[in-house]
């Protein structure tokens, strides 16, 4: 059994696609259609940057989108792959869920980039700058990290964000919270804690604002059933059922990202096979999780051509 997995925010470049769209007429389609969504030439900053407005959470999560689909495209259209024959299920990464279901045929290319602007624009709205702020925990697991983001609360917001893998957990919360959970890191066994450069407090209870937008964005949208089940971010378990996914896109916002979990069940599951397309960050957390599955990244046409001929 198979697994393709999508990764989240962070895995931006500047020069993202570029290579890709000058080999591939496919990725060229896509990167337009995102474009045409949008009303924006967002693949002109994909190229060219700068740097700090792709990063922007607006930009940064349909671009990552737009980056991944146009590798499942080619994979599919040159390479004659097709995703419901080489794969059982589907994973993302915060964003990357939205990916994962436009890769299985949920939601339409066009719609998927439009809700991820929304996204993004909401979940940068919801917290003024320098309110909000999140730190990875390095050589912490989920006790460790619960317990250190409890000590550091003090009455205001500091949960887990993204447990990511056995040695990563990303906090989230007020700012004066997670620099108090910085400086405690150490004392509960962690190796450190490092600041994140996000502009927003993701994944936590100040994001429920941005939570009520895509509540409101996802209400009119067509979900349909993927045609391969999709492992949730806030279940870690399967899920084909539209209303269903409806519901979880929102609760996402502010839930925790449940990606050890996740990857360990896909394993339980029968998955041997981690397959990350458009990024290579999932691909290291993966190897933590579980060092016996092989998993490839494909980013670039060299990526893609060795891949198809593994599938």
């Amino acid at each position: 059994m198979r697994a393709f997995i999508f990764p989240g925010q962070g895995s931006q470049a500047v020069g993202m696609g570029k290579a890709l769209a000058d080999a591939s007429t496919t990725a060229r389609e896509v990167f337009q259609e995102v474009d045409d969504a949008l009303g924006q030439n967002l693949f002109r900053l994909m190229r060219e940057g700068p740097e700090d407005e792709l990063t922007l959470t607006a930009n940064a999560q349909p671009a990552i989108m737009a980056n991944a689909i146009a590798v499942l495209r080619v994979l599919e259209k040159e390479g004659g792959i097709r995703l419901a024959d080489k794969a059982d299920f589907v994973a993302g990464h915060s964003l990357g869920e939205y990916t994962a279901l436009c890769a299985a045929g949920a939601i339409d290319l066009a719609t998927t980039a439009r809700l991820l602007r929304i996204r993004g624009d909401a979940m940068q709205a919801a917290v003024p700058v320098g309110q909000g702020a999140m730190a990875a925990l390095l050589g912490a697991d989920l006790t460790k990290a619960q317990a250190i983001a409890d000590a550091a609360a003090e009455g205001e917001v500091c949960t887990v964000a993204n447990d990511n893998d056995p040695t990563q957990v990303v906090i989230s919360g007020a700012r004066a919270a997670i620099e108090r959970a910085i400086a405690i890191a150490k004392d509960h066994g962690a190796k450190r804690g490092i600041l994140l450069p996000v502009s927003a407090p993701f994944h936590c209870a100040m994001m429920q604002p941005a939570a009520d937008a895509m509540a409101k964005a996802l209400a009119d949208v067509a979900i349909q059933a993927p045609l391969i089940p999709l492992y949730a971010n806030v279940t870690a378990a399967p899920v084909a059922d539209p209303a269903t996914i409806r519901t979880l896109l929102v609760e996402q916002v502010t839930g925790m990202v449940r990606w050890r979990e996740s990857v360990a069940a896909m394993a339980e599951a029968g998955v041997t096979d981690f397959v990350e397309l458009g990024g290579k960050v999932l691909a290291g957390m993966v190897k933590r999780i579980t060092p016996d599955i092989p998993v490839t990244s494909a980013v670039t046409m060299e990526d893609i051509e060795a891949l198809s001929k593994t599938l």
